[in-house]
């Protein structure tokens, strides 16, 4: 396992580096222990390119909580199609039905992080115990809670064991501008959502249109406190 001053160096090295480089070296170190987690957000589809560019075939894996919009679960196959290979789906234990059977009718009105922990956080904690690194499409400029986040982090997902893994931001300090432009001039396929005032996605109960003026994820969750689903928040540690 990395250490503490091993993450801090690698930060610093990978902060003068491109994505394709971090990506290589998540490569070489890890190989397909290492894998890109998704939701089809811009970034995460420049990560997918690039890997694809280098020839780095890492395992893709997406949460599928069964309240997805239409056009995110159209956008899973014509990525697959895209890029030519297949994109793991995780799914919670419960169905939407049984999770109302045993919690009541739309939980996400009530108490969304339960709802969250249920369909997003437990699914993806399964996940992780098979994987070394976690790469995802996080950037310092979407919110002020993500403005800290590091290149490459220690990332704590079991109270149990203390079990860690690297968890890999390539794209931390890109912007939305340059996420865009880099969709556009590679012919990315994309969420038709994102043209229509939808600047975050997820589930579709608890995301809505945002203005340019308010943050990147200010459409999620209105009425609520919270600002993340969980699944980088919970038990998560910086070096």
């Amino acid at each position: 396992m990395l250490t503490s001053a091993d993450i801090q160096l690698l930060d610093q090295r990978f902060a003068q580096q491109g994505t394709g480089e971090v990506l290589g070296w998540a490569w070489e170190r890890f190989g397909p222990r290492a894998a890109i987690g998704t939701s089809f957000q811009g970034a995460g589809l420049v990560i997918m390119h690039v890997a694809k560019e280098r020839q780095l075939p890492f395992p893709v894996f997406t949460l599928d909580t069964g309240l997805l919009f239409p056009e995110t679960v159209d956008l899973k196959k014509r990525l697959e199609d895209f890029f030519g290979y297949a994109i793991e789906a995780l799914q919670p234990d419960l169905t939407v039905e049984q999770q109302a059977a045993a919690h009541g009718p739309e939980l996400w009105k009530r108490d969304p992080d339960l709802c969250c922990a249920m369909r997003k956080v437990l699914p993806l904690q399964s996940k992780l115990g098979e994987l070394d690194c976690w790469i995802t499409g996080l950037r310092r400029e979407q919110s002020e809670i993500r403005a800290g986040i590091g290149i490459i982090e220690v990332y704590a997902f079991d109270e149990a064991t203390g079990r860690e893994i690297v968890k890999l931001n390539p794209m931390a300090a890109w912007t939305r501008e340059a996420v865009w432009r880099y969709i556009r001039d590679h012919k990315i396929p994309y969420n038709p959502l994102n043209g229509q005032g939808y600047r975050s996605i997820g589930c579709q109960p608890c995301t809505r249109k945002s203005a340019n003026e308010e943050g990147e994820r200010a459409g999620r969750w209105t009425g609520f406190s919270k600002v993340e689903c969980g699944i980088h928040t919970f038990m998560a540690k910086k070096a």
